[in-house]
């Protein structure tokens, strides 16, 4: 038997303070192996070029692209009516995130598109009879998580080739908001958001997942310096930048501004 533990990030949205808090915890905690970022790293934050050199300072991480890290790498903006996540391209608040997302790939440049290449669109390992398999939302799509049919579908179809294993534990971001489905060997996980949370609390979020000899999934949830991360975003004024300081406020989407 064989046991591993994953310590995950997801959702940093170039929050700084957030993020150092939350590598401060993985650091304090004994038995990690594998830390993953599940992706969506740069855009809707203060920080985005400081957010990539401590990401690139992380020792043993893996990193899954994110729908707005890919939205960088595609150069969303450039697309003749831009939208995302199914919202009307005309929406002045589209049309401000695309612009926020242009702003965030101006800061991290060259070097910030070379990280997001290296991406992986979802990871997947399997200690003993378990198969654990991270994304930022499914590996079909980067926008959108897994309902629990779908997730049994994809746990049927995996079955078939790998009779040996006996639990599927599938760990996405995305949403923002934490989950946990089980049903019939199959897990779905999400820690929430480190850097903005949609909730209604405003700590930042960390997850720690042992799979093998033993099971755990363990959520820590912490403070950090909210406000200054809003105050980052009053000096430097990105676009969308008064609802991102209410949403970091309330920890829900803001979109009355």
């Amino acid at each position: 038997m064989s046991k591993k533990t994953f310590a995950i990030i997801t959702d940093i949205h170039s929050n700084t303070e957030s993020l150092k808090s939350a590598l401060s915890i993985i650091d304090n905690r004994s038995g990690v192996d594998q830390i993953m970022c599940l992706g969506d790293c740069f855009p809707l934050g203060p920080n985005p070029e400081d957010t990539l050199e401590l990401l690139n300072s992380i020792e043993n991480c893996i990193f899954v692209r994110g729908n707005h890290d890919r939205y960088i790498l595609e150069r969303l903006w450039e697309q003749e009516l831009p939208s995302l996540e199914g919202m009307n391209p005309d929406d002045p608040i589209c049309q401000e995130i695309v612009q926020n997302i242009k702003w965030a790939g101006e800061q991290v440049g060259e070097e910030g598109i070379e990280l997001i290449k290296t991406m992986h669109v979802a990871h997947r390992e399997i200690i003993d009879d378990t198969l654990v398999e991270f994304s930022h939302a499914w590996y079909q799509r980067d926008d959108h998580p897994p309902s629990i049919e779908e997730a049994s579908n994809w746990k049927n179809h995996v079955t078939a080739k790998n009779t040996n294993l006996n639990q599927f534990v599938f760990i996405h971001g995305h949403t923002h908001v934490p989950r946990y489905d089980e049903e019939n060997g199959l897990l779905i996980l999400c820690p929430g958001a480190t850097g903005i949370p949609f909730d209604k609390n405003p700590c930042g979020s960390v997850a720690f997942l042992t799979v093998g000899e033993s099971f755990s999934w363990d959520v820590v949830r912490y403070e950090y310096d909210t406000e200054k991360t809003i105050q980052q975003l009053e000096d430097r004024q990105p676009p969308f930048y008064k609802n991102l300081q209410n949403t970091l406020r309330y920890a829900s989407i803001r979109n009355d501004i």
